[in-house]
């Protein structure tokens, strides 16, 4: 039988979203708040106080919010009593009644967390229909923009009970969902991991994540492997490699989707940093190099060195175009965009020289593999001579 309060809801969260509104800004502004009797936080508080009494006496979940509110409408009306008198009493009223609006805000806070984590959970186990994809997507953003305010145990320890890992990771590696509900899926996981990476991260690297991201082949889903990539390191792309993914993720730079060509670059790049010597020989192998100096060759690359606007930045891992001017990061930005392949051999080339996979005599090996491949792949001695030069401006010397 469904819970009568349940069907409260929407008011119950109305009510509560206030008094958290009004408790933060007790915190925030206390001075002010404390000194003005009929400040506008002070004011709501008291009202809702009253207003809550019937509304949250129906959930036991928010029995201790009930008695924060009492106990603050006490110290609220014990300091206006006392208001003209600086006293000791008074400084440790004030700060009770900071610690008790803090209380408030944390309970309120915690029991929207369990109803929107109940709420995606069972929207998560619902019917595949598209009647409900709406819904679902709000929740998962909501669920996303949460864990996006950082780390909280209370949040982690409702989402390993309700195993919503699992069942995000499930509607990502299902097709008969929408495309657009598996990439919110996989929003969330992304956004798990961001939020505490030593607690999910076993479960990317054990789980279908991976293989449900690049077979998606979405910009979107390649993105999320990006950040994964980004946030998990070599253990994820030892875990790509020794499944056979490598190849899958070079094919994409033929791909007729330029905005997929673009990711699936990005991931190389991150691949190229974090990678061990297997999963660098495994793209070399694929013909990485003849690739990328095709896309360099093409309407959407440059070589950045002849433009006379070759940068190196080794603190950000990354060649790209030096524009000067009062304009310039705003040009930059436009002409990178503009050219996403602008140079990609020396920013590969880079990317291997600082990153974190390799032992310095693998690097310099295969620097020299890739001044190889790029003599053999170039139309022109002139071709050959730039990106060569590019490569070797952008190495360590």
């Amino acid at each position: 039988m469904d819970d009568p309060s349940k069907e409260d809801s929407p008011r119950v969260l109305k009510v509560l979203e206030a008094l958290k509104q009004a408790s933060h800004e007790l915190q925030a502004h206390p001075r002010q708040d404390f000194d003005e009797p009929n400040s506008s936080a002070i004011k709501a508080l008291l009202e809702l106080e009253t207003e809550s009494d019937t509304i949250l006496s129906k959930d036991p979940n928010l029995s201790s919010l009930s008695q924060h509110l009492s106990s603050l409408k006490t110290l609220i009306e014990t300091l206006q009593k006392c208001r003209r008198h600086l006293s000791l009493s008074s400084f440790l009223t004030r700060h009770s009644i900071s610690r008790v609006a803090g209380s408030i805000e944390s309970e309120i806070q915690a029991w929207i967390d369990r109803e929107s984590v109940e709420s995606l959970t069972r929207a998560l186990r619902g019917p595949k229909g598209n009647e409900d994809e709406d819904e679902l997507v709000r929740l998962l953003t909501l669920f996303e923009d949460r864990l996006s305010e950082g780390f909280n145990r209370e949040l982690q320890d409702l989402v390993l009970k309700s195993k919503v890992f699992s069942l995000l990771e499930s509607i990502l590696s299902d097709p008969d969902y929408s495309k657009r509900v598996r990439e919110h899926s996989a929003f969330a996981i992304g956004a798990l991991i961001r939020f505490n990476k030593d607690v999910f991260v076993g479960q990317v690297l054990m789980g279908p994540t991976i293989r449900a991201l690049i077979t998606m082949a979405s910009p979107h889903s390649m993105k999320v492997l990006c950040s994964l990539i980004r946030s998990i390191k070599s253990p994820l792309v030892d875990m790509i490699e020794s499944n056979g993914e490598i190849p899958k993720i070079i094919s994409f730079l033929n791909c007729q989707d330029v905005q997929i060509q673009v990711v699936a670059m990005d991931c190389i790049l991150e691949i190229g940093y974090f990678g061990r010597k297997e999963a660098i020989d495994a793209m070399l192998e694929e013909g990485l190099i003849k690739k990328l100096v095709e896309l360099q060759r093409s309407e959407l690359g440059c070589d950045l060195i002849e433009l006379g606007q070759y940068k190196n930045d080794k603190e950000n891992r990354e060649v790209s175009v030096e524009v000067v001017g009062k304009k310039g990061e705003n040009r930059e930005r436009r002409f990178l965009e503009s050219h996403p392949f602008a140079s990609c051999v020396a920013r590969f080339a880079v990317q291997l020289e600082v990153g974190e996979g390799l032992r310095q005599r693998e690097k310099r090996a295969f620097k020299q593999q890739i001044l190889a491949s790029v003599r053999e792949a170039s139309a022109s001695d002139a071709e050959a001579a730039t990106m060569v030069a590019e490569i070797l401006w952008g190495s360590s010397p």
